[in-house]
């Protein structure tokens, strides 16, 4: 059993390693992480990268991994004001961060899976892009607000709503461009789309949501 600390040290930590993770990104791929920057609302990143997306890219496995630790952290934050808990305890931030990244990548094996029955593969694995991408950004969006909520405001409802409204808007913003990349297709098998839209991406948060609650 790990123990619990009571400070914000570890916060700390994790996000200068996310700092670091985001930073050897753009070092990685200067003129990608740049056209990354702009990529809520504006698909032109969309369209060139994901022509040479790989099984495995450096560039988004580490800004997956700072997402995997700002999301946790974020979580954690959440947790100790509703739970009114002062204490840090690094077992359970742990497991958030593993919950967080088995999620999203259990969640991509079965759309790809699913992709392969109805052979559209293609399609898929450009939209499964765009919504890593999304994601991703998010991650980054986190750098900040997690910082703020640890060092410069105090936490209350209100600025927890304000912060979950901000990243909210950021993941509408993403789906809408993807969506219009893609009405075509949509429009021929919406009631496919609808199905796919309720089982994989409504129910899954639900559920989850629900676990988080509890």
């Amino acid at each position: 059993m790990l123990r619990e600390i009571t400070h914000n040290g570890l916060f700390t930590i994790l996000l200068v390693i996310g700092i670091a993770l985001v930073a050897i990104a753009k070092l990685t791929d200067p003129k990608r992480f740049n056209d990354f920057i702009y990529v809520i609302g504006n698909s032109k990143y969309l369209k060139i990268y994901s022509r040479d997306q790989k099984f495995f890219d450096k560039f988004d496995a580490l800004l997956f991994c700072n997402l995997i630790i700002c999301g946790a952290t974020f979580l954690y934050i959440l947790f100790r004001y509703f739970t009114n808990t002062k204490n840090t305890n690094i077992n359970l931030l742990f497991k958030m961060g593993v919950g967080i990244g088995a999620f999203i990548l259990i969640k991509v094996l079965i759309e790809r899976l699913i992709a392969s029955l109805f052979e559209i593969d293609k399609l898929v694995d450009n939209y499964i892009f765009q919504k890593i991408s999304y994601k991703n950004y998010i991650g980054i969006l986190l750098l900040p607000i997690n910082a703020i909520l640890l060092y410069k405001i105090q936490v209350s409802l209100t600025v927890i709503y304000i912060m979950v409204i901000i990243l909210l808007i950021a993941n509408v913003i993403g789906i809408i461009t993807s969506f219009k990349m893609h009405q075509s297709f949509i429009k021929n098998y919406l009631f496919y789309f609808i199905l796919y839209l309720c089982a994989l991406e409504i129910t899954p948060y639900l559920i989850l949501y629900k676990v988080f609650m509890s």
